[in-house]
């Protein structure tokens, strides 16, 4: 009976394993296509106030923050306002946002041409920026 029982409990856990596998499969694929046809997404930093807005098309980049007080900063700040790329070379999704083990820091890649960029976020404007990785 208690060998039914192992054997039960093993086959379980190996077919809720299996399907935990496929379902992650299935969300990293849609959100891959959702984000290759939009122009902007949004990317969760470690601070749970604030998101960095990208333009996936050229790199333009703001700081989103927000705040359930009245009292606290909320507002988008200028990480980049200038495009990484010509008009004529925007393509929706050209470009995507990696987090970095420091909390303040992203890499930005441009998936067609392979050009890498340091973003930098901070509440004080003198420490936000994008710097190329060449």
């Amino acid at each position: 009976m208690k060998t039914k029982i192992l054997t039960l409990t093993f086959v379980f856990f190996t077919f809720m394993s299996f399907v935990q596998s496929q379902t992650k499969q299935i969300n990293t694929v849609q959100q891959k296509l959702v984000s290759e046809n939009t122009i902007y997404q949004l990317f969760p930093t470690q601070n749970f106030w604030t998101f960095i807005k990208l333009d996936t098309r050229n790199g333009k980049m703001w700081q989103v923050h927000f705040s359930i007080s009245k009292d606290d900063i909320k507002g988008e700040f200028i990480l980049n306002i200038l495009p990484l790329v010509s008009k004529d070379k925007e393509v929706n999704g050209r470009f995507t946002l990696y987090s970095t083990e420091n909390i303040y820091n992203f890499l930005l890649l441009d998936q067609i041409d392979g050009k890498v960029y340091q973003v930098q976020w901070s509440m004080d404007a003198e420490n936000r920026g994008v710097i190329p990785i060449e």
